[in-house]
């Protein structure tokens, strides 16, 4: 799948752009419900995973590296996500990021090769948050 900006992420894009609002670091958060992200989505939409040892990730600004060109890009280090207790089984279907204050959408993406089972200690997903626009 591939990444979607919904209409909300999309407006604070903006605003963070003009200088009308003061942008927010984001948090990395894993969904585990069987959704495919869309333009009207808001953070509400998606169920946040809850395996134990599971929390968001904070994306803090001054991490990020950006490659201007055609196309531009912004990348983050790999984040990873590890269980750490065996348990039951949940599924994960992909992620998406939230402001850190607000709790408002930044975008989401399904995992095109998920879910991804997450059941014993040390299993993991990997993340490698990237934005590419042209």
């Amino acid at each position: 799948m591939t990444l979607l900006v919904p209409n909300n992420g999309e407006g604070d894009m903006l605003a963070y752009g003009l200088n009308k609002s003061t942008p927010q670091d984001l948090v990395l958060c894993l969904f585990k419900n069987n959704i495919t992200p869309a333009e009207t989505d808001t953070t509400a939409t998606y169920t946040e995973a809850t395996f134990t040892g599971y929390a968001g990730l904070t994306l803090t600004g001054a991490s990020w590296t950006i490659t201007e060109g055609a196309p531009s890009s912004a990348a983050y280090a790999t984040q990873t996500f590890t269980c750490s207790s065996t348990g039951t089984t949940e599924q994960v279907y992909g992620y998406f990021t939230k402001r850190a204050t607000s709790g408002r959408i930044g975008w989401a993406e399904r995992f095109s090769d998920g879910p991804y089972p997450i059941t014993t200690t040390g299993d993991n997903i990997k993340v490698p948050p990237t934005i590419t626009g042209d």
